[in-house]
């Protein structure tokens, strides 16, 4: 037992002793402000999401910050191997990751290394420029300028740098896989001797599907805003990119998203209900008399929204241009939620009494069917979840009306 606890020492949080950096010039090699961890690493070492052997572990996982070459460290005080007598082997750090990295493109030397990031000035965005936006941030007066490229995967050279901007979505998004891209974000950014560069910011990957009978429906699949980039409004860029290459496209039905995660989802309404406010079926006097078919075909006609996207955000705007205070108007607005939350319940009770027109047995069915004591309770927990994610969404919305 004391032995197995001794080596309790050797077992590393992948989490804690895992770190990045996106190397623009040799300086920034030991600047540790630069560095960010995984939120993630079960992908690559397992539900545990830790590495065993090592003694005051350190993997560092060096990209060029343009075309992303990339160097893998591993440091540490003491290896298990190592031990007097010990039978137990280490985990191959540097070979688990690099079997999710594809072939060759990884260095474990440094000095390699820094030949590639001595010729990182010379990259330059693949594909057609989309976009470009500037963040201004208050605090420091600074300028920062991003752009965004709309990517052919079909060229070889395009594909290659993806492939190792592909390697973070394994850390940073959960059940991710590797796919192909169409929009990649870069930052602009002067050199030293006053050059221009290019940093790489992120990727999006939209699908078109056909849609009968001669249209079709774009799908975002995935979206990667690496961490130093993030609380930029880079994703609000993106997906408004998105939105105005597929507007005037007349075979274009509606945009939908792929599983989209909780942040995502917000971040999507936030966009979808600041655009929705200059619309005409989305003013407030006409948000307070319910949800209409023509907010339904004003949204599709100049947004591409889906009907339940389209939803959503007039429950998004209705609780903005909501008085919460007011007793009366406040009670609208939840019954109005808590109607469009309970049409399952309503749905499957009416299914239960078509069967039973049709004289076929529904005890089992009514018996799986809370009682009225548990719907309130249930009705009452979904509609506490659905305002609290809607409030952070209203409370963006102010700010922005705010500038």
């Amino acid at each position: 037992m004391a032995q197995l606890q001794d080596l309790e020492e050797y077992i590393s949080s992948a989490l804690d002793v895992v770190e990045f950096k996106l190397i623009r010039s040799k300086s920034d090699l030991e600047n540790d402000a630069l560095a960010f961890h995984p939120l993630m690493a079960h992908q690559i070492f397992g539900d545990a999401e830790s590495i065993f052997g090592y003694l005051d572990l350190k993997v560092r996982i060096f990209y060029t910050a343009g075309p992303l070459h990339i160097y893998l460290d591993v440091k540490y005080e003491e290896k298990v191997d190592n031990l007097p007598n010990s039978v137990m082997k280490a985990d191959n750090v540097v070979a688990t990751i690099a079997e999710k990295l594809p072939d060759g493109c990884y260095f474990v030397n440094m000095d390699e290394f820094l030949k590639t990031l001595d010729k990182a000035d010379k990259f330059k965005p693949f594909g057609e420029k989309l976009a470009e936006h500037i963040h201004f941030n208050p605090n420091n007066n600074e300028e920062r300028i991003f752009e965004i490229y709309h990517c052919n995967y079909r060229q070889t050279a395009f594909l290659k740098f993806f492939s190792r901007l592909q390697t973070f979505v394994l850390w940073f998004i959960d059940a991710a896989s590797y796919i192909d891209v169409d929009d990649a974000h870069y930052e602009k950014y002067k050199a030293d001797n006053g050059d221009w560069l290019y940093a790489a910011v992120g990727y999006t990957t939209v699908y078109e599907y056909y849609a009968y009978p001669q249209h079709i429906r774009p799908r975002v699949s995935q979206m990667l805003v690496l961490p130093p980039f993030q609380k930029l409004g880079v994703g609000t860029i993106f997906l408004e990119t998105i939105y105005k290459y597929y507007q005037n496209q007349k075979n274009v039905l509606d945009i939908t998203v792929e599983d989209p995660s909780d942040d995502f989802q917000r971040m999507r309404s936030f966009v979808d209900a600041r655009l929705c406010m200059s619309l005409k079926s989305f003013g407030s006097n006409e948000i307070k008399k319910g949800f209409t078919k023509d907010m339904i075909n004003e949204a599709k006609e100049f947004l591409k929204l889906n009907p339940r996207q389209c939803r959503k955000v007039y429950e998004v705007l209705r609780l903005l241009y909501t008085n919460i205070h007011d007793k009366e108007d406040y009670t609208g607005y939840r019954l109005d939620i808590k109607k469009r939350l309970s049409a399952t319940y309503h749905k499957q009770l009416s299914n239960i009494k078509k069967l039973e027109r049709a004289k076929i047995d529904t005890l089992w069915l009514r018996s799986s069917l809370p009682n009225l004591k548990e719907r309130v309770e249930r009705l009452h927990e979904e509609y506490v979840v659905v305002e609290k994610n809607y409030m952070q969404i209203v409370e963006k919305l102010r700010l922005f009306q705010k500038q």
